[in-house]
Parts: C-alpha cells; sequence; structure tokens
C-alpha cells in the first residue's frame, strides 16, 4: 500500500507521464497490467482554459480505472490555479505539476524545467495550485538546469512548505536531456530531507532496476517511463518483486501480439481507424523491438493507414522463427 494525500494505490509503481505516450489507450493497458497510479500526458493550462478539443481529450479518463492523476504544465501562476480547477472538475484524482519537461518549445515559454530556474515563480505555482484543488497536489521535477547548478533540494524543500502530497525525481539535469545516467543519488538525498513521499524515475528498465532504486534511495515509489514502452508486461515484472518478492516469466510472444492487438484497438475504439493507426506506429514498433525481422519491418508499419495494412507488418515480424 502507497499513499499521496488521502489518495490509496495498491502498490508502488508508478507509470509516468509521457507527452504524446500516455493516452486513454496506454493508460488502459498498463492499469491492466498491475500499475498502481497512472499519469497522463502533459496538458496545458491555457488549453484547459480556452477549452481546445484536444486539450478535452487529452484529459478524458471516462470509463478507467483509478487512481489517474493528471500533469499540468504552464507558468503563470493564477493560469495554471484555474487549469488545475478545470482538471478536478473533470475527475483528475491527483495533480501533478511539470517541472521537469525539458523540450525546447516548452521551455522557451518558461515551463517545464524552466521553473529550476525561478524557484520564486515555482513556489507561487505550487501555492496557488494547492490552495485552488481538494484533491493531492504533486511536482515532477529534474535535479536542475544543469550539472553546475543542482536546485532539485531547494524546489523539493518548497513545496513540502507549501504542502504538496509528494515529489517525483528524475535525477538528471535538463542540459542532460535523456543522455548519460540518471543519478539515484540525489533521489536518496532528497529522501533524506523532506517527509512527503518521495517517487524515484529514471533508468528503470527491468523490474531488478526497480527493486534496486528502492534498495538504494529508499524511496517511496518507483516511477517507470521509456522502460515500458512496447513493454508493459514491466509493470506486473516490477509490482510482483516489489510486493512480493516473486519473479514472473517473460510474456511469450503470443501475448506480446495479442497486447499491442488489444492496445491498438483501443486507440482505434478512441480516436479512430485513420488517428489511431498513425499515432500507434511508435507503440507496435516498440512491441517488436529487437525480435528478428523488426528492423527491416518498422519502415512498413511507419507507412501502414489501415489496421489490416499495420497488424500484416507486425504479425509477419510475430510468426518469423528464429
Amino acid at each position: 500500500m502507497f499513499t499521496i494525500g488521502t489518495m490509496e494505490m495498491e502498490n508502488r509503481v508508478v507509470s509516468a507521464p509521457l507527452a504524446g505516450v500516455t493516452d486513454k489507450a496506454y493508460r488502459m493497458v498498463v492499469k491492466d497490467f498491475g500499475c498502481g497510479l497512472i499519469f497522463s500526458e502533459m496538458i496545458s493550462d491555457m488549453g484547459l482554459i480556452y477549452q481546445q478539443s484536444r486539450t478535452k481529450r487529452l484529459a478524458d479518463t471516462s470509463g478507467e480505472k483509478g487512481p489517474v492523476g493528471m500533469q499540468i504544465f504552464g507558468s503563470d501562476p493564477e493560469a495554471m490555479a484555474k487549469g488545475a480547477r478545470i482538471l478536478e472538475d473533470m475527475g483528475a484524482q491527483i495533480i501533478d505539476i511539470n517541472m521537469g519537461c525539458p523540450t525546447p518549445k516548452i521551455i522557451k515559454n518558461g515551463e517545464g524545467s524552466a521553473l529550476l530556474l525561478d524557484l520564486k515563480k515555482a513556489r507561487q505555482i505550487i501555492h496557488q495550485i494547492i490552495a485552488s484543488v481538494s484533491v493531492p497536489v504533486t511536482i515532477k521535477m529534474r535535479k536542475g538546469w544543469n550539472d553546475e547548478e543542482d536546485t532539485y533540494l531547494e524546489l523539493a524543500g518548497i513545496a513540502e512548505q507549501e504542502g504538496a502530497a509528494a515529489i517525483t525525481l528524475h535525477p538528471r539535469s535538463r542540459t542532460q536531456f535523456f543522455s548519460g545516467h540518471s543519478d539515484w543519488t540525489s533521489i536518496r538525498k532528497v529522501k533524506e530531507r523532506i517527509g512527503i513521499p518521495v517517487i524515484g524515475n529514471g533508468d528503470i528498465w527491468t523490474a531488478d532496476d526497480a527493486v534496486r532504486m528502492m534498495d538504494e534511495t529508499r524511496c517511496d515509489a518507483v516511477m517507470i517511463g521509456r522502460g515500458a514502452l512496447g513493454n508493459p508486461f514491466l509493470f506486473r515484472e516490477t509490482v510482483a518483486l516489489i510486493e512480493n518478492g516473486r519473479r514472473l516469466p517473460p510474456p511469450t510472444n503470443e501475448e506480446k501480439l495479442q497486447v499491442a492487438i488489444h492496445h491498438l484497438d483501443l486507440a482505434i475504439a478512441f480516436k479512430g481507424e485513420s488517428v489511431a493507426v498513425r499515432e500507434m506506429r511508435k507503440h507496435l514498433s516498440w512491441y517488436i523491438k529487437g525480435m528478428r525481422g523488426a528492423a527491416q519491418m518498422r519502415e512498413h508499419i511507419n507507412r501502414s493507414t489501415t489496421r489490416e495494412e499495420i497488424m500484416q507488418h507486425v504479425q509477419t515480424v510475430f510468426l518469423t522463427k528464429g
């Protein structure tokens, strides 16, 4: 059992918010594999305020098994608070503030990791959101703007002072993006510094990595992101090892294929065939990664426009012997 504020999770395994990845179909798939807490893609505060149709789709959690957290991004404290209230009204059970996204288009607007350079504004955003909603509020951050400016300890302290329910630390700097290795010692340091739950994130590719992170850092939960792309089975393997000390066998190729089909069909049900097939190209390429013939087949997958066509290419890889 793991608690964030008043929200109880079944286990200590969390799915990371990933732009362009963690949509409703993905969230439903990973929930089927036992993930304790799932986050949406990052959602624009201004998109919520102006009621943009795409933004409303990103925040739609109808029919999902909770708990589902929604991640908001922006740079204006009042707009962020207003957006958070809208998310709460739409059913958000936890609201996560993005203070870690490193992409240039986010940074140039003073959002995401740019807030690591303005801790006064970061405090204002945290304060106003927490004052505006009744659900738990969490913060996802990086360790600093660059390796010379580690601001995570100060920001974590600010988050606790303002009443945040938990923080997630991805211990890479903004300038690292996803290169190199994440510095797990930073997770341990922040865990030793603050009293609210700390979720560790970064370089969890196997269930053993998750256990090692918890042992080395004493974090309260682990967040899995890129390691689960095309491999939602990682969630059930991690839950089993962390919570029960059990090692599960890897999925068979038949199971991988069935889950890939299910994922595609969920996406089609929510977005229509044309959009879903286009957006699922990357997911299906991840599902077949490392299999015989996958590299050659990705080109065909990326040109597919119908369910029948894309599944024919995926099945060819799974049925290839050797």
